[in-house]
């Protein structure tokens, strides 16, 4: 009973602002101050933009055969997609068997890798207490890249979450006091489930909803498993906001880990969250 009570308690003081008073001065190394959210840029937003699109791309090309229904929508775009299969099929040595040719489909984590030359993956933390992290099991990440972002339900400061909170540590607060929901169980689960069925169009997902399973189509949507740093081992990455421009690519769409609780088509595209940390 102590045990369980000491747990809970872990995952939910830092809610707690008695607590958070009383500890601050100790926490001070594990707070990285923002003043507002024009100076939270570690990297450009237009290189997150580019980031996402190569890898999302990557993605749609590797998984050419699903998006018949897509394409058939948009035939304008479907020339460039079986261009950009062409040429992975000409750069992984693949022949063709047929006209149309047969595609060698990678996993989502060989097509990180292939695309941004690293994979990231959950695991138990090295830290002790702290669950399940995330780390690098591939390859060599450069200082300065997108490698993870943060999934989950987006709701802005008047909505209600007082339920989805509870026991629930994967509340993510952002600096204009959005909050994100990256709890993949429960109640949370539901919610998040609920909003993004309600948002597909037709073939159209608006959002991506298998980072709520063990094998999430985008490998990046893992940020809310990235443990803070302790007072023995500093961060090794940084988290900062991008808010998805309305000229995203719709058939790519569906690889973004985030769904606004409200619908609000005149705000959508603006408070889709692409949270990452770089």
């Amino acid at each position: 009973m102590l045990r369980e009570l000491r747990r809970r308690w872990r995952s939910y003081k830092y809610r707690f602002v008695p607590w958070l008073a009383l500890n601050l001065r100790r926490q001070r190394r594990t707070l990285r101050y923002v003043p507002e959210s024009s100076q939270d840029k570690i990297i450009a937003d237009e290189d997150v933009f580019e980031t996402l699109l190569k890898t999302f791309k990557a993605l749609f090309v590797n998984d050419l055969s699903r998006q018949a229904d897509i394409l058939a929508l948009l035939p304008e775009v479907k020339c460039q997609y079986l261009e950009l299969l062409t040429v992975e099929q000409k750069q992984s040595k693949v022949n063709s068997c047929n006209h149309q040719g047969q595609q060698h489909v990678f996993t989502p984590e060989e097509v990180l890798f292939n695309t941004l030359g690293f994979t990231v993956s959950r695991d138990q933390s090295s830290l002790v207490s702290a669950g399940t992290g995330v780390f690098v099991t591939k390859g060599f990440v450069p200082k300065g890249t997108v490698v993870s972002m943060y999934p989950g339900t987006v709701y802005r400061k008047h909505e209600p979450i007082f339920f989805q909170s509870l026991g629930n540590p994967f509340i993510f607060r952002c600096i204009d006091g959005v909050l994100i929901d990256g709890n993949d169980k429960g109640l949370s689960r539901s919610v998040y489930r609920s909003c993004s069925r309600r948002d597909q169009l037709g073939p159209f997902q608006m959002s991506d909803e298998s980072w709520l399973t063990a094998t999430p189509q985008n490998p990046l949507a893992v940020g809310q498993y990235v443990n803070n740093c302790s007072h023995e081992k500093a961060a090794n990455v940084c988290y900062q906001e991008f808010d998805v421009p309305g000229r995203f690519p719709v058939e790519l769409k569906q690889y973004l880990p985030n769904i606004v609780y409200s619908h609000d088509t005149e705000r959508l595209a603006a408070n889709e969250r692409a949270h990452r940390f770089v």
